[in-house]
């Protein structure tokens, strides 16, 4: 047993090595203007089961690099799921954005509710729990300094950050779990057809609702045997067939 697990770590070693290399190459034909090379690269390493917010953002940028506009998009978005938090990903998000046809104006929502989830965003459900045992460790270190120190103030102020701690770490457990839910219930797709006809229903039978071109992203609400009913930012909802899309 101890020989499987000692292999299966020199493997997992030696593929984490050779896809650091590959990622090192796939970086230096990025700089050198070698776009495709990087991307063959890029994709060897997702191939590989490997993916980080970092390896979508640089194959995000070498599709930009080639007017590849969904699937610069696509990257962006996969990268941003991985490092919400990150402006550099927002940023170039919003370039690569600025490349697609369709100009799809969002329904601004406003009020505390939106602010929360907005602010549940900034980092992703495993970051809130990494927060979560923070809390709890400095909990635990404030509240040994209160119990062991004599002086009065000092106690006051230790017990007082001992319960903040305690407060912080269940409000990020919660943060956690709500992230967990917005990415369950909110799966969105990338149009990667040039032109795609939205109808209102699942069938190519059904009336033409009106036109996607690749780029654009929807949020998915439910798949029907070849079909996906989705909804715009602009609250247009309808029927695309499953093979003009790619879901994050």
């Amino acid at each position: 047993m101890k020989r499987i697990i000692y292999l299966l770590l020199f493997l997992s070693a030696s593929l984490f090595a050779q896809n650091e290399a590959l990622f090192q190459e796939a970086n230096e034909a990025y700089s050198a203007g070698n776009y495709e090379e990087a991307i063959t690269k890029y994709d060897q390493i997702l191939e590989s089961g490997e993916a980080s917010a970092a390896l979508y953002y640089n194959l995000g940028n070498a599709h930009y690099k080639l007017n590849n506009v969904a699937e610069s998009i696509y990257n962006f978005e996969k990268a941003l799921l991985r490092d919400p938090g990150d402006e550099d990903i927002r940023n170039n998000i919003e370039f690569a954005r600025n490349m697609a046809i369709d100009d799809i104006q969002e329904v601004e929502q406003t009020g505390f509710s939106q602010s929360m989830d907005n602010l549940i965003s900034t980092f992703t459900a495993n970051s809130w729990a990494i927060i979560a045992i923070i809390c709890c460790a400095l909990f635990a270190a404030f509240f040994l300094a209160y119990y062991y120190i004599q002086k009065p103030l000092v106690k006051r102020i230790f017990f007082g950050i001992s319960i903040l701690m305690v407060f912080c770490g269940f409000l990020s457990i919660y943060f956690a779990y709500s992230q967990e839910e917005i990415m369950e219930n909110n799966q969105f797709a990338i149009v990667f057809s040039e032109e795609a006809q939205v109808r209102n229903e699942p069938s190519l039978r059904g009336d033409g609702a009106f036109l996607l071109h690749e780029g654009t992203k929807a949020r998915v609400i439910e798949d029907y045997q070849e079909w996906v009913k989705i909804e715009l930012a602009n609250g247009n909802q309808g029927w695309i067939n499953k093979k003009s899309i790619r879901k994050l």
